[in-house]
């Protein structure tokens, strides 16, 4: 065989392998098996990266935002993280946020969209001390209590329990002063502060401020009425990733619990174990199938809607049947 035609056998084998040089990469395939670029996105988180966002850094890290040809950027928040802002003015294309915030918001028009939502049960909570002898909400009385003034909880929780001689100061950020003080009580998320008080060795109990009634679906995943309306498929692809990452999440969270802890070193691996295993009853309360992960009902937007008009923070105007994805 002369050069000319061991030449051509080369430039074959080349071609029917399927080998390919430095200057021709395999391309990126999404599900559906194109060669499309990968869509960028960005997703704004309402804190810092902890155990209420993992199922969304699931979907980052083991490629279901991938598979959905989706390149999303996750945005870390922080105290007063003004994500429906930055969404109404362009800066986020996705946001997470709790559904009052959706309500709030659109009485203001900014035509804000839930499209899934991760915890079906609000980790919202107060934390007493097992020695204040308080079992339930309504025994909330003599005490300071720690709270964000305003917020839609704490006005509602003002509304419906007698908070006989409560003195109410400002929401700390940690459980510094409940642990020195235990006579204290404070707002927090149930996979969270207790868990630190716990382990500081003080014996913390749990109030849940959805058994007062008041329940809005959390860390939901937002967009606006805009994005919903001009480009459908994105969204699909968004919430059928986002389910996905959440479902990996709930099964097994290790390495996205590593992942975080390198984002936010406050969350120690421990915590985040803590946070994933007991968000688990919040996703799929009463053992509700992975299959229905996520879903929301008109009756409770209906219901959180009524509560907020009752307290003035929205008026009849607002219409839940438009505040989320059906």
């Amino acid at each position: 065989m002369n050069k000319y035609n061991s030449l051509l056998v080369l430039i074959a084998f080349l071609s029917f392998s399927g080998c390919h040089t430095e200057d021709q990469p395999i391309p990126r395939t999404n599900a559906n098996n194109s060669a499309a670029p990968l869509t960028k996105v960005s997703l704004q988180l309402n804190w810092f990266p902890e155990a209420e966002h993992g199922g969304y850094y699931a979907a980052l890290i083991h490629g279901a935002y991938e598979d959905e040809g989706l390149d999303v950027e996750i945005i870390g928040g922080g105290p007063n993280s003004p994500v429906i802002q930055k969404l109404v003015a362009g800066q986020a294309d996705f946001i997470i946020g709790n559904a009052d915030q959706v309500l709030t918001s659109r009485a203001k028009d900014s035509n804000a969209v839930a499209l899934f939502a991760p915890l079906q049960t609000s980790p919202r909570c107060i934390m007493v001390h097992q020695s204040s002898g308080v079992d339930s909400l309504a025994e909330l009385n003599d005490m300071t209590l720690g709270i964000s003034a305003g917020r839609a909880f704490a006005l509602y929780m003002q509304k419906h329990l007698p908070l006989k001689n409560v003195k109410f100061v400002g929401y700390p950020g940690s459980p510094a002063v409940f642990l020195s003080n235990e006579n204290y009580g404070q707002q927090a998320y149930v996979f969270s502060e207790p868990f630190v008080a716990r382990r500081s060795g003080s014996n913390p109990k749990v109030l849940m401020v959805s058994d007062l009634g008041y329940n809005p679906y959390t860390s939901l995943l937002i967009t606006t009425q805009e994005t919903v309306d001009s480009n459908k498929d994105l969204i699909d692809r968004m919430i059928r990733a986002s389910k996905k990452g959440w479902i990996r999440y709930l099964e097994d969270s290790t390495t996205t619990d590593e992942h975080i802890h390198a984002l936010n070193e406050e969350m120690d691996l421990e915590i985040l174990a803590f946070g994933a295993n007991t968000l688990k009853e919040l996703c799929l309360p009463d053992g509700m199938s992975t299959d229905a992960l996520g879903d929301m009902t008109l009756e409770r937007w209906r219901q959180l809607r009524d509560q907020l008009i009752e307290l003035e923070l929205i008026d009849q105007s607002v219409d839940a049947n438009a505040a989320f994805l059906k």
